[in-house]
């Protein structure tokens, strides 16, 4: 989804930055509009493969063949880059992960048709140059190895390799599935923010799908989220749950460290440590613009990301069409307020259990009983909604009650 830019940005300067106020004003303008829930988006990633060793290193010269024009400027600088048959936008990850961005639309079947073709368009077209997706949350064989030279994801890696490996796996190794929802009326956004984070520990131990790295087991369900969170964790940890989530987001935002500056040449990298807000007070040379901040919003990666709409980023990637499940749960749970307001209630014991949902699943008991009473919820949801794929309700009932037996079956 793309995001639009407020109307009231007008009132704010078009050159440099010179309070932090000013600065949180933007942001709380730019990533929280308000108004009637009505547009859908999904994102799909995938780690690529050659096909007959898939711990083989990615050949990039292949995969830049394999997708022609649709192959994104990073991949390809010539490339025209055209959308994809059903319109989704097809771009690549630092470590050579496909990524798909469908175009916003209202229509729940009319979206999962557009992205399931689009997918399969991506799937054959890459398997005639012999490659293939991926079909877990993060790379089960090959180390973490950067294929885009681009400014931006040199800084980056620069700036997490401080840290640790999680930084690489972060941006090299996982894929996973994004699902983009309308913010809501003014007062009500308060109560979604906080739903979306409530069902965040039970979606990600529900569809948990990256318990593989280096081709060993590493005792976490999602190892994917184990990168993220270790990753930076004022970059990628929950955002704030308070009764002005963009205030609070804004805060955020500017105490965050600044993790590349845009220059002329191929050196983006930033001093370690500063702050946006200690740009804007002078600790650099130059004073920070609106571009600058508006770059900044990128950087920050947490597992629901304000963007003037919601983008919720926990979920592992999927085998195959399973990607619609968690899709079509976390869509249907948000499309009516009352639901909101039940979701709320349900997750109340697991609010909060991000760490014990990446580390057990489904094996955790209090997050199994959230599981079962929220996507019975969804399911009943998408039931009285007749936009939804036929059969949509009947297969999470099914495939959560499998994970759910799994699960059980591990602890024994």
């Amino acid at each position: 989804m793309t995001v639009s830019i407020d109307p009231s940005t007008h009132d704010f300067p078009t050159s440099r930055l010179r309070t932090r106020a000013e600065a949180e004003a933007y942001v709380a303008s730019v990533c929280f509009k308000h108004g009637p829930p009505r547009l859908l988006g999904i994102e799909l990633e995938w780690t690529v493969h050659h096909a007959d060793n898939p711990g083989k290193p990615l050949d990039v010269e292949v995969l830049t063949e394999a997708l022609g024009v649709h192959a994104p400027p990073s991949l390809a600088p010539q490339s025209p880059h055209r959308p994809l048959p059903n319109g989704s936008v097809l771009t690549i990850e630092p470590g050579g992960q496909v990524e798909i961005s469908s175009p916003p639309l209202r229509s729940l079947c009319s979206l999962f048709d557009a992205v399931d073709a689009d997918a399969t368009y991506v799937r054959e077209m890459l398997a005639t140059a012999g490659l293939m997706l991926g079909e877990q949350g993060i790379d089960p064989w090959r180390h973490p190895r950067r294929v885009l030279q681009v400014p931006r994801y040199a800084a980056m890696e620069a700036a997490f390799d401080r840290i640790g490996l999680n930084g690489r796996l972060m941006m090299c190794s996982t894929a996973g599935i994004q699902v983009c929802l309308d913010m809501g009326e003014s007062h009500r956004v308060a109560l979604r923010w906080a739903a979306l984070h409530a069902l965040g520990p039970v979606m990600m131990a529900t569809f948990a799908n990256s318990p593989t790295l280096f081709a060993r087991r590493t005792g976490w369900a999602s190892t994917r989220t184990r990168a993220l969170l270790r990753t930076d964790p004022p970059r990628t940890r929950p955002g704030p749950i308070t009764a002005d989530p963009a205030a609070g987001w804004a805060k955020r935002l500017l105490d965050t460290a600044l993790m590349c500056l845009r220059r002329d040449g191929d050196d983006w990298s930033a001093p370690s440590g500063i702050s946006f807000a200690e740009w804007i007070q002078g600790a650099l040379p130059a004073p920070p613009t609106l571009e600058d901040l508006d770059y900044h919003l990128t950087t920050v990666f947490p597992p629901v990301r304000p963007r003037g709409y919601f983008e919720v980023r926990y979920l592992d990637a999927q085998a195959g069409r399973d990607w619609m499940l968690p899709a079509a749960a976390l869509i249907a749970l948000l499309r009516e307020e009352s639901t909101v307001d039940e979701v709320l209630r349900l997750t109340s014991p697991t609010t909060g259990r991000w760490i014990h949902a990446a580390r057990h699943g489904l094996a955790d008991p209090e997050l199994a009983r959230s599981a079962r009473a929220v996507f019975a919820l969804a399911s009943r949801c998408l039931d009285k909604h007749s936009d939804a794929p036929e059969g949509m309700a009947e297969w999470l009932d099914t495939a959560v009650e499998q994970r759910l037996r799994a699960a059980q079956h591990r602890q024994r």
